[in-house]
């Protein structure tokens, strides 16, 4: 009896480790099933989920409501295809991004959040992200950019016309486009037809400004002190518009420095004390640090690939750091037509002229120091600081910032216009459920 009850025992396991084994090949063959077919390559199911689940790990990380699963679904397969189609661009076009480009820019991304790469990784595991994913998606978004930037930015132009009527526009009939950052003070009075209140209102003020004028903190002056609404928040008013300056205080805070406290100003609420805390836009001078810098460019091509490229600037780098002249590797070498005949001088340039790759590098550099090799979406580089010097470009930064503004302006819309064409362009079939339906697009 014993051994029948045994034997049946072993039979009993023996269905449960297949119906088991045959249950997890039907997850994984599920988990993995095609949900759409993109020209020459698929998306699965265990792409689109792993997909999700960052996008909900962040979403829920910074407190953001999420919309329903379906619709989740359908907006990031969306995203999928879109990238799988220009993924394929850059494939054919023989983009590529090398470990060593994907490594540095980790490292920036980390550094840039004030984290070494360990402490990165360690927060990409609390958002239920792993480090090779990040790593992947990563370089992934560095190749779509580029196809954009070649694709898109070929069809983009700002004229100088363009420039010109956008600041034009944005100073309206000349008037300064400054903004500031006030703090205030109110001492109220209630009847001003009492002199005894208003004296006593009047020598408050004065005592708390002089106070301010000795050194003490305006803010704390305004949590004790102030009668205003806004005490509590040290008296903070917020970024007010040179032309919605309260009436008040129009005509002084233009000529207050930052840091500086009005005189007793008086209305009908009482005497009231204001700063200006910062000061953004306007007319006044700009002062910011230029560099002169230099620059050696290796771009790849259709004849050379991105790891000739790479292999050509360090290449190059090793030859400077023997002694070589720059400026007559720069003539030989460089792919910038326009500094490259001039040795790679590209003059004096200010902060946000540059693409960010190389405006890091640029800002990281000391006076003399060699910068590189690094990547930017128009190849790789070399750089050099030789100098720098404070410049006021108040004019030069409103134009520039015109005629970036105007780009971004034109790239976005163009941007749409070519994502719209590509997904027209492609061949997709949805892959709908377990039994096979299909569905094309």
């Amino acid at each position: 009896m014993k051994a029948n009850l045994r034997h049946c025992a072993r039979i009993l396991l023996a269905l449960m480790v297949v119906t088991l084994s045959a249950t997890v090949q039907a997850e994984r063959k599920l988990l993995d099933q095609v949900v759409a077919v993109v020209n020459d390559d698929v998306i699965l199911e265990s792409e689109l989920e792993a997909r999700i689940n960052t996008i909900v790990g962040r979403l829920s990380a910074q407190g953001t409501g999420l919309p329903p699963r379906d619709i989740l679904e359908e907006r990031v397969l969306e995203q999928l295809i879109t990238e799988s189609i220009q993924l394929q661009m850059a494939d054919r076009a023989g983009m590529r991004i090398s470990d060593n480009e994907l490594n540095e820019t980790m490292a920036s991304i980390a550094q840039r959040n004030n984290m070494t790469l360990e402490q990165f990784e360690q927060q990409l595991n609390q958002e239920g992200v792993t480090y090779r994913e990040a790593r992947e998606q990563i370089r992934n978004e560095m190749i779509t950019s580029r196809v954009q930037q070649r694709q898109v930015g070929n069809r983009v132009r700002v004229t100088d016309r363009e420039v010109e009527n956008y600041l034009e526009a944005t100073s309206g009939d000349g008037a300064s486009n400054a903004e500031y950052r006030l703090a205030h003070i109110l001492v109220e009075v209630e009847d001003f037809n009492d002199e005894e209140e208003v004296g006593e209102a009047r020598e408050k003020v004065e005592r708390l400004r002089e106070e301010i004028v000795q050194g003490r903190d305006f803010r704390e002056v305004a949590v004790a002190e102030s009668d205003a609404g806004n005490a509590l928040e040290g008296g903070d008013m917020g970024w007010r518009a040179e032309n919605q300056l309260p009436s008040l205080v129009a005509d002084v805070v233009p000529e207050l420095e930052p840091g500086t406290v009005s005189p007793v100003l008086e209305n009908s609420s009482g005497f009231h004390l204001v700063m200006v805390m910062d000061r953004r836009g306007g007319d006044r001078a700009e002062v910011i640090e230029q560099s002169m810098v230099r620059h050696i460019l290796v771009r790849p091509s259709e004849t050379v690939s991105e790891s000739q490229a790479e292999e050509a600037i360090r290449d190059i780098y090793q030859q400077l750091q023997d002694g070589a002249d720059f400026g007559a590797l720069a003539r030989e070498y460089s792919d910038d037509p326009v500094s490259g005949s001039d040795g790679g001088n590209l003059g004096w340039v200010s902060p946000g002229q540059m693409v960010p790759e190389f405006e890091q590098a640029m800002m990281e550099a000391d006076v003399g120091e060699l910068k590189g090799p690094f990547r930017s979406q128009f190849g790789w580089h070399i750089l050099e600081v030789q100098d720098r010097r404070q410049q006021d470009i108040s004019g030069e930064v409103r134009e520039s910032e015109a005629r970036q503004a105007i780009y971004r302006r034109k790239f976005d819309a163009e941007l749409q216009n070519w994502l719209r064409e590509i997904r027209d362009e492609a061949f997709i079939e949805f892959k709908n459920d377990d039994s096979g339906d299909t569905s094309e697009s």
